[in-house]
């Protein structure tokens, strides 16, 4: 009786390649949250304008925030469960 002959695995990343990939990946998240959070965006957002009765400026702070943990916690995960 014929059987299947077995494919090969796909070769898995190493654990010592990932590490580079996931601190170049923080690094980018850092430098762009650096630019997010600069004076010349600030600026922009720095208006007497609200929204819900809270000032432009400090949900444009807060939403960064909270984008910045998420991305953060993101890329930290998915790294560990590779």
């Amino acid at each position: 009786m014929l059987t299947k002959p077995e494919l090969p695995t796909p070769p898995r990343t190493r654990p010592e390649q990932a590490e580079p990939r996931r601190g170049q990946r923080l690094l980018f998240l850092s430098v762009l949250f650096g630019v997010m959070l600069s004076f010349p965006l600030l600026g922009v957002f720095d208006q007497d304008k609200r929204v819900g009765g809270v000032p432009v400026l400090y949900l444009y702070v807060l939403l960064m925030w909270f984008l910045l943990v998420g991305l953060t916690a993101y890329l930290v995960r998915k790294r560990r469960e590779e």
